[in-house]
């Protein structure tokens, strides 16, 4: 059942598995305790419901088992998973707890150092600031994340952000936001303030140090010329 899918799977992993995506390898992770089961819909949900990897790996049992298809079994089996990444020092790095620019910037700079492929993370906060979900997007492309507004937007409303960090590397280049970065920040703009949510900042990571929107004095003018009732004319609440 499954097998063929199953084959190509673990043959990307035997190959490396950076092009791995999240969802990808926390369903190579559930084959081990659901040997007939098609597990790509449960990754899905278990990363649409706990934000990353990380967030499915901290979850308890009880937590985990109220996600649709996770069994008391599945349920031990990853927080199995979550407590042995703890012990050891391949633990994945947490970012901040409370948002703060600078402590941030700190944070994805040893948080991308690793990385060979251009990624983009999205941080939902809450009310008080402090990060809650976080949701890694990469691509086949080296050098280019591309990200459907849908998707921002359902992530975005799933966890009920009231405000947003988006961070992206440039593994190979100057942290200097490119034309396309640029655009990306207005268009989330947009969708954020669609929704009510506070758009903090923008982050880059590049071979010669880092680029923040906010400190570089960006935000505030992308924030009032991109705000969804600017663009329409009109005031919204």
């Amino acid at each position: 059942m499954h097998e063929g899918h199953r084959k190509r799977m673990l043959e990307r992993l035997e190959s490396g598995g950076e092009k791995l995506q999240d969802h990808e390898l926390l369903e190579i992770l559930l084959y081990n305790v659901l040997p007939r089961v098609n597990t790509n819909g449960l990754a899905h949900r278990l990363l649409a419901a706990f934000g990353s990897l990380d967030g499915v790996f901290r979850a308890p049992v009880e937590e985990l088992e109220a996600v649709e298809g996770v069994g008391t079994q599945t349920a031990s089996y990853l927080r199995a998973v979550g407590l042995c990444f703890s012990r050891t020092s391949f633990c994945p790095q947490r970012p901040p707890e409370v948002f703060n620019v600078e402590t941030f910037t700190e944070f994805l700079t040893a948080h991308y150092a690793s990385d060979k492929e251009e990624v983009l993370e999205l941080f939902c906060l809450d009310g008080n600031d402090r990060v809650r979900y976080t949701k890694r997007f990469a691509s086949e492309e080296r050098e280019k994340v591309i990200v459907a507004p849908e998707t921002m937007t359902q992530f975005l409303a799933v966890h009920h952000a009231k405000g947003v960090v988006a961070a992206h590397n440039h593994p190979d280049k100057p942290c200097t936001p490119s034309a396309e970065d640029d655009r990306f920040t207005a268009q989330l703009q947009v969708l954020c303030s669609m929704n009510n949510i506070r758009f903090y900042d923008h982050i880059i990571i590049g071979s010669d140090g880092r680029f923040s929107y906010r400190l570089a004095g960006k935000m505030d003018e992308i924030g009032r010329i991109f705000h969804i009732s600017n663009i329409l004319g009109g005031k919204f609440s």
